[in-house]
């Protein structure tokens, strides 16, 4: 091998042993590297190590050394600490939409962002396995495929499916591809879902990823969102319960003061709090009123309560009504 090849190999490994090896409690004399590189087919002496270590430093590699009988040398610091890698695997852990495995897959790449030591102590904290997750091992690309449609301003042809009793697979319309266009994707309840453009409802429409398949991008450019061009997906999604349409309309809600941290969770800093009395507190929101609206509010009980308009509130009676009727 010609020299100069053979001392790009030794740098290359060498950083890689470091990488793969040392930690702050998992350190590394110059003899082990010499030893780890002879694993490789490599030989090295002392002194070109040290030059080695020093043109690694040079490139950005955070090599500390600490002094004990000898000089022990470790990666100080990576591009990801541990902590956050134990965010990101748990978040793909948890992922509902994303696959056993394709969550172990992600798992196994983000552990290369850690040494072996510290891999391990990712590999003990996320359990994969007996979680409720999707089976379609399609929403990978599925995302991809709908990111890129957003970028290239174009439709999206694709199939729906749901599931019936007996568990099977049951394509909507009879299988016939929607046609939509696509603005966001947006990550709610555990679910990711498609807001578009459909033209046959002339409003958006919300899709869940993992229950489209076959998705292809149209040569058709996307239709624009009538009166609301500047598309924002996080004031959309304060609206909107779970992913379920309804007609918008102004609500004013009346909730105890205990609530208020529910209320802030959901809608955010933004909005105006009116202060009704000791006990209460008032909010005026756009909400889009659905069943999944009735059933968040009502999880509160009697701390909450809605005080107009009298159309929603006549509708919410309604729907508790007809609930109470299934227990007569």
């Amino acid at each position: 091998m010609p020299k100069g090849n053979y001392q790009k190999l030794k740098l290359l490994y060498l950083m890689k042993i470091l990488q793969d090896k040392t930690d702050e409690e998992h350190t590394m004399t110059v003899n082990e590297m010499i030893e780890e590189l002879s694993q490789y087919g490599i030989s090295a002496e002392r002194k070109s190590i040290y030059d080695d270590l020093e043109i690694l430093r040079q490139f950005g590699l955070d090599i500390a050394v600490r002094k004990s009988k000898t000089y022990d040398y470790f990666i100080a610091s990576r591009e990801f600490e541990l902590p956050e890698l134990k965010l990101l695997a748990d978040a793909v852990a948890s992922s509902k939409f994303i696959t056993v495995k394709k969550s172990n897959e992600l798992i196994k790449k983000i552990e290369g962002f850690a040494g072996v030591h510290q891999a391990k102590k990712l590999q003990r904290q996320v359990f994969v396995t007996n979680r409720v997750k999707t089976m379609n091992e399609q929403i990978y690309y599925n995302v991809d495929t709908i990111h890129t449609a957003i970028a290239q301003n174009k439709q999206i042809a694709f199939k729906y499916f749901q599931y019936t009793v007996d568990k099977e697979k049951q394509y909507r319309r009879e299988g016939e591809k929607y046609i939509v266009s696509p603005y966001a994707l947006s990550w709610d309840d555990e679910n990711y879902y498609l807001i578009g453009f459909y033209e046959k409802y002339n409003d958006l429409s919300h899709f869940r990823v993992d229950k489209m398949e076959q998705i292809e991008i149209t040569l058709e450019n996307r239709m624009n969102i009538i009166g609301n061009e500047q598309f924002n997906v996080a004031d959309y999604s304060k609206k909107v319960f779970s992913m379920f349409s309804g007609q918008e309309q102004r609500v004013k809600i009346l909730f105890q003061n205990s609530l208020i941290n529910v209320v802030i969770d959901r809608f955010g800093k933004d909005i105006f709090i009116e202060k009704i009395n000791d006990i209460h507190f008032a909010v005026r929101l756009d909400i889009a009123i659905s069943p999944t609206f009735f059933g968040w509010l009502f999880q509160f009980g009697n701390k909450a309560k809605i005080i107009s308009p009298p159309s929603v509130i006549e509708e919410y009676k309604t729907t508790l009504l007809s609930a109470m009727d299934l227990y007569e």
